[in-house]
C-alpha cells in the first residue's frame, strides 16, 4: 500500500476504511499508558485495536511514544510522514502481522524493542538520518533478512538477535538462559558478548561490499539514482539482476522491497534494453 505524498493533506484523524483497508490515521493523541504486559489502551479497546490493518502517521508528528502500537496483532502496514523523528522503545513490537514500514525520511532513532516480534517482517530499509537503533530493535523478527542499512548508524546490542539474517551467517551464538525466579516469574538472562557482538556488525556491514556486488548496493540504497543503474546494468548485463549475495538475496529484491526507490525493474529494464538497441542501430 503506497500513500503518495500529495495525499497527506487531505487526511484527518480517526479510523475508517481506506483503499479497502481498516486504517488508523494516527495524529500523535497518546494511545497507551503503561507497559507492553500490564499497560492499558487509553482510547480504543483491544477489540478495535485488533481490526486495523493499515497505521499512516500523520504530518506533525514527531515522536511515536513507547508502547503505542503495541499487539497490534492485524496491522500489515504501517507508513510515516516525514516529520517523524524517533520511533520510541516497543512502540510497534509483538505487531506479528506487520510486513510492510514506510520510515520518515527524517528518521533520527529507533528505540529498545521497537519492532520486536515482528515475525512477519522480511525487510526493513532504514534512511540515512537515523543515527541510533538500541538494543534488540528487531529481536524475534523471524523472517528479517532484507535489510537497507545506512553505514553511520550505531547498533545497539542484539539489534537483529533472532533475525533470517543473522541465521544466514555462520555467526554462532550463546542461547540466553530462562528460568522460573524466587518469586515465581519466569526470567530471561541474555548472554551478551561484547567481541561478538562487533563481529555481528562488521559482518551486516560487508555483506555487498566488493564490486560484484555493486548492484545489489545501488538497489538496497536511499533513494538509488537511475544513472547508477544505469551504468551498472552496462556493465554487468541484465542478468547480474537475478544473482544473488552471500544470504541468497538478489538485486532484484533488494529493490522491490526498498521503501525509499522511485524506481522500478522494469523502469530499469527497459533503459537498458533501449539503449542497447540504441548502440546496435
Amino acid at each position: 500500500m503506497r500513500v503518495q505524498m500529495e495525499e497527506w493533506r487531505r487526511f484527518i484523524p480517526g479510523v475508517r476504511m481506506y483503499k479497502d483497508k481498516k486504517t488508523l490515521f494516527w495524529n500523535g493523541e497518546k494511545l497507551w499508558e503503561g507497559d507492553g504486559i500490564t499497560g492499558r489502551s487509553l482510547i480504543h479497546d483491544w477489540e478495535e485495536r485488533d481490526s486495523w490493518e493499515v497505521v499512516i502517521i500523520l504530518p506533525g508528528v514527531e515522536i511515536i511514544p513507547e508502547y503505542t502500537f503495541v499487539h497490534c496483532l492485524k496491522v500489515k502496514t504501517v507508513i510515516m510522514a516525514d516529520s517523524v523523528r524517533r520511533i520510541e522503545r516497543e512502540a510497534f513490537s509483538c505487531c506479528y502481522s506487520l510486513e510492510f514500514v514506510k520510515l520518515s525520511r527524517n528518521l533520527e532513532y529507533i528505540g529498545e524493542k521497537a519492532f520486536s516480534y515482528c515475525s512477519s517482517l522480511a525487510s526493513f530499509f532504514i534512511p540515512p538520518s537515523c543515527t541510533e537503533i538500541a538494543t534488540f530493535a528487531f529481536e524475534r523478527c523471524n523472517k528479517l533478512i532484507i535489510l537497507g542499512l545506512p553505514q553511520n548508524v550505531e547498533l545497539g546490542a542484539g539489534v537483529f538477535k533472532k533475525t533470517a539474517l543473522l541465521e544466514a551467517s555462520s555467526i554462532e551464538f550463546e542461547e540466553d538462559d530462562v528460568f522460573i525466579n524466587e518469586e515465581g516469574f519466569l526470567v530471561r538472562r541474555i548472554h551478551h558478548d561484547a567481541d561478538k557482538e562487533r563481529e555481528v556488525v562488521q559482518w551486516i556491514r560487508s555483506i555487498n561490499n566488493g564490486e560484484v556486488y555493486a548492484l545489489h548496493r545501488a538497489c538496497a540504497s536511499y533513494n538509488p539514482l537511475p544513472e547508477i543503474f544505469h551504468e551498472l546494468m552496462k556493465q554487468q548485463g541484465i542478468k547480474a539482476l537475478c544473482m544473488p549475495n552471500s544470504i541468497g538475496i538478489t538485486p532484484s529484491q533488494y529493490l522491490a522491497a526498498n521503501t525509499f526507490a522511485e524506481i522500478s525493474e522494469k523502469d530499469i529494464i527497459n533503459s537498458y534494453i533501449l539503449d542497447m538497441m540504441g548502440e546496435v542501430l
